[in-house]
């Protein structure tokens, strides 16, 4: 090639210049590239396309509405899955702030409770449970020949979720097929917090009088299990002779604390919707009794008689058979709005005698909180009594002064020995109970005690400690139980329980329980909400996790009030 020369530069030279300049508008065309790439597709990005975006190239993420984010995630279980194992769902994810992949998470719970719900639906409508693996319904023998239980179960999650279609189909179950004539063997304990708090929660939600009908109806007919000669009821019902006893593997026929410590918030309500001040004379005759007996160190055994009114045997535990009755007493302070003044004594002084005798310290710096057999300590704590956190949680704020902090802490610290026991095992989800002897720490020592039945307890810890900390550790330890639960729990046709944590392959135990909707989901679904989806100044979770409102100190807040029948999301 021939260049043509200019003045005082070689051909030589003239060309290298070219090739310089070349270079330079390469690399700035790159560098341009690269500034305004980075704007649009790095993590925390939205902030920043907003300054460039007009509003309405940059939809706002509202779960339950027809937008973008949610259409990228539709009730599809491979949509799903994708999403939480780094397919399309998880770019997706890469390419929103905090504030929205906070919304994505939350999008994808929705998902997960349309699948276990068609499911149901699909091979269990109108029977109590979902049996996932074998495609067929579960009955049991808790609630008395009572049908859809996790149907009862789940109107409010539905409803709270903004599936409405759903819950329209359920509203019709219960409408046309909830029959209350029955003549089986139900338990007091598990009707009331399924059935009855499950209609309390769907009519103060919408208002629907069906609810309000039915949950009456079912009231009155639990009313004989407290005929005995010292006003405890009996935890075994006939729902259509009213005749009652209490259940056979019982000490000494005796009733079991977390079952007549567990009726209180129900029962007041029941009250003010029916105008029956039976039902609320009932559940304070149970808290006159137990102001009136003597407690070892303060403590409350989980075994009393129905009729001496003495405790059986000196067994302490705020896991099963005790757990609920201490979460009931903080929470009828609440839901008092603050003036049942005894409720808060027994709550603060049961704390103290707890706190006494039964919370621990690990060699590892884990704080547990053991059992207590007639002053030995036994060792374990049970994912049931990992509620606690979040109990302590909500009680920090009204204790005395010098303890509000110290609540708090305690509450952080064993929320935090209840994720160890979820950390520390192959599936990433906790065993059933688990041991701080023999060199074990926050892990099941026992082979009994390593099964997982979708319970909720831990998750609910989180969703409490988020709401009164905001520390983001919560939400992530939530998100680490979603990924275990879609990995580890869910099957071809519904969700399953497992029969060991620890193992690499998971062997499935065919039961899609009614909590799991109920319970599990809700919470994680809140865990992931703004704070005003159901405030906790203005709603009190039964144990099964239907939202009861605070009692007004003036009058109950008009019945259905807060309902708004066009509305697809309480947000």
């Amino acid at each position: 090639m021939v260049f043509r020369k200019l003045p005082g530069v070689s051909a030589s030279g003239m060309g290298l210049r070219l090739s310089q300049k070349f270079v330079f508008l390469l690399f700035l065309s790159g560098l341009v590239t690269l500034c305004f790439g980075a704007l649009f597709f790095l993590p925390d990005s939205v902030r920043l396309k907003r300054i460039f975006l007009s509003k309405n190239e940059n939809p706002a993420v509202t779960v339950g509405s027809d937008n973008e984010l949610s259409k990228k995630v539709p009730g599809d279980p491979e949509h799903l899955r994708a999403g939480l194992k780094g397919g399309e769902g998880a770019n997706v994810k890469l390419k929103v702030s905090r504030k929205d992949e906070r919304a994505f998470k939350k999008c994808l719970l929705k998902p997960m409770m349309k699948f276990a719900w068609d499911n149901y639906k699909r091979y269990a409508w109108g029977q109590n449970e979902l049996r996932p693996l074998t495609r067929n319904g579960h009955i049991g023998n808790m609630f008395g020949g009572l049908r859809g239980a996790s149907i009862v179960d789940s109107l409010d999650t539905l409803y709270i979720m903004g599936l409405m279609e759903e819950y329209e189909e359920a509203k019709e179950w219960v409408q046309n097929n909830l029959n209350l004539i029955s003549n089986g063997e139900a338990s007091l304990f598990e009707v009331n917090i399924r059935y009855v708090g499950g209609l309390l929660s769907a009519y103060y939600l919408t208002g629907a009088e069906i609810f309000k009908q039915k949950v009456v109806e079912l009231g009155e007919k639990l009313l004989p299990a407290f005929n005995t000669p010292t006003g405890i009821p009996r935890g075994v019902i006939n729902l259509g002779s009213g005749t009652s006893w209490s259940w056979g593997w019982a000490s000494a026929g005796s009733s079991i604390l977390a079952e007549f410590g567990t009726l209180h918030l129900e029962f007041l309500h029941l009250s003010q919707l029916s105008g029956n001040p039976l039902f609320t004379e009932k559940v304070m005759n149970i808290r006159k009794l137990l102001n009136k007996i003597e407690k070892p160190h303060g403590l409350y055994p989980n075994f009393l008689s129905p009729v001496s009114g003495n405790w059986v045997q000196h067994h302490v535990s705020i896991g099963g058979l005790g757990d609920s009755f201490y979460e009931y007493l903080i929470k009828s302070y609440l839901m008092s709005d603050k003036t049942d003044q005894e409720a808060k004594k027994m709550y603060y002084s049961a704390m103290e005698a707890i706190e006494t005798n039964l919370v621990q310290k690990s060699p590892g710096g884990l704080t547990y909180v053991a059992e207590w057999r007639g002053g030995i300590l036994d060792h374990k704590m049970g994912h049931l009594a990992c509620f606690s956190g979040g109990m302590i949680g909500i009680g920090a704020d009204d204790g005395p002064t010098e303890q509000r902090q110290h609540y708090l802490d305690l509450a952080a610290e064993i929320t935090h020995t209840c994720h160890e026991s979820y950390s520390r095992s192959a599936t990433k989800l906790g065993p059933e109970a688990f041991r701080f002897d023999a060199g074990a720490e926050a892990t099941a020592t026992r082979l009994s005690d390593r099964y997982y039945i979708l319970r909720p307890e831990v998750i609910e810890s989180y969703m409490y400690m988020w709401r009164l900390t905001h520390d983001p550790k919560y939400r992530q330890w939530g998100w680490e139980a979603v990924e275990a639960l879609e990995k580890h729990c869910r099957v071809d046709a519904g969700f399953s329980g497992i029969r060991d944590v620890y193992a690499s392959t998971v062997s499935h135990d065919n039961m899609q329980q009614s909590f799991f909707l109920s319970e599990t989901l809700k919470y994680l679904y809140l865990l992931f909400s703004d704070d005003d989806l159901l405030p906790l100044e203005d709603w009190v979770f039964n144990t099964e996790a239907h939202p009861l409102p605070v009692i007004r100190k003036t009058c109950l807040q008009e019945h259905g009030a807060k309902h708004d029948h066009g509305q697809t999301d309480l947000e």
